[in-house]
C-alpha cells in the first residue's frame, strides 16, 4: 500500500470523523475498522505503513485513535461476519482492502462510511454507481485489476517472444475472477497464446498449481491478486525462484534466459 492511497484513505477517514456529533460519541476515542481478506502475517507491512500514515496525520493508535483489525484468513465467507462485527462495534469508518471486504462491509452497514483501499473493479462487481460518483457510503481507490491483467500478458510477451502458454494462477471463488478471466482471454486471443487456468483456493493448491504449470509446459505464469494468493506471495516467490526464472510474482517465466 503506497503513501498516495493511504493519504487517499485517510482524508475520508478523517472526513468520516466530522460527521454531525449526533453520529458519535465525542467522550469516546474514535475507532477505525479495518477490514482484509487475507492473512495478517501477510499484511504486516501495510499495517504499518497505515499506522504510520495516521502518524504524520496526528493520530497514534492506542493513544487517541483505535483500530479494530479482522482478517478472512483467505476464506471469503468469513467476511461477511467480521464485517458485521465491525458495524455493531459502531466505528467511525470501515478501511477495506479488496473486492470480497468492501462487499462484505456493503452488506454489513448502509450508514458508516467505507473506505476502500484497493478494489479490482468496484463499478463492474456492482460495490459502486460509478468511480465519479459511487454514491452511497462508499469511496477510495480502483487499482483496475480486469485491465492490468490483461497488460501483464502484453508484457510478458515481450519478456519471452515466443510465448505461446501461459499458466494463470488465480481463485475462482474471488468476486472479480469472472472480470479478470475475461480480459485475460480476450488478451490471449489477440496475443494467440493459450491459457491454462490454475484454481489457487487452499494453501496447499499453489505447489500443486507450479506442477501444473510446468507439466503442462507453460512458457510462463502471470497471478491476479486474491485474498488467497496474496496470503501465500511468500510461497509463490519460492517456488518462483526454484523454477530459476526471472520475472515477478505476478509476472514470472518458467524458463531460464537463452533457453
Amino acid at each position: 500500500m503506497s503513501k498516495r492511497p493511504i493519504g487517499i484513505a485517510l482524508s475520508a477517514i478523517l472526513f468520516a470523523f466530522c460527521r454531525p456529533v449526533e453520529a458519535q460519541q465525542p467522550t469516546k476515542i474514535p475507532q477505525i475498522g479495518y477490514l482484509e481478506g487475507g492473512l495478517l502475517s501477510a499484511h504486516t507491512s501495510r499495517m504499518e505503513a497505515f499506522r504510520q500514515g495516521l502518524r504524520e496525520l496526528g493520530y497514534e493508535e492506542g493513544k487517541n485513535i483505535v483500530i479494530e483489525w479482522r482478517f478472512g484468513d483467505g476464506k471469503v465467507d468469513r467476511l461477511s461476519a467480521l464485517a458485521t462485527e465491525l458495524a455493531g462495534l459502531k466505528v467511525a469508518v470501515i478501511v477495506t482492502g479488496g473486492t470480497a471486504p468492501t462487499r462484505a462491509a456493503k452488506e454489513a452497514t448502509s450508514t458508516i462510511p467505507i473506505v476502500m483501499a484497493q478494489d479490482n473493479d468496484p463499478v463492474a462487481s456492482g460495490v459502486v454507481a460509478s468511480l465519479a460518483r459511487p454514491g452511497g457510503n462508499i469511496t477510495g481507490l480502483s487499482n483496475f485489476a480486469p485491465e492490468l491483467s490483461s497488460k501483464r500478458l502484453e508484457i510478458l510477451r515481450e519478456v519471452i517472444p515466443k510465448l505461446s502458454r501461459i499458466a494463470v494462477l488465480g481463485s475462482s471463488t474471488g468476486p472479480s475472477y469472472a472480470l479478470v478471466m475475461r480480459e485475460l482471454e480476450l488478451a490471449a486471443k489477440v496475443l494467440g497464446v493459450k491459457l491454462q487456468y490454475l484454481d489457487i483456493l487452499e494453501p496447499k493448491d499453489v505447489e500443486t498449481a507450479f506442477r501444473g504449470a510446468a507439466e503442462g509446459r507453460a512458457d510462463g505464469v502471470t497471478t491476479f491478486a486474491s485474498a488467497m494468493v496474496v496470503s501465500q506471495r511468500a510461497q509463490i516467490q519460492n517456488l518462483r525462484q526454484r523454477t530459476g526464472s526471472p520475472g515477478f510474482i505476478t509476472i514470472a517465466s518458467f524458463r531460464k534466459p537463452g533457453d
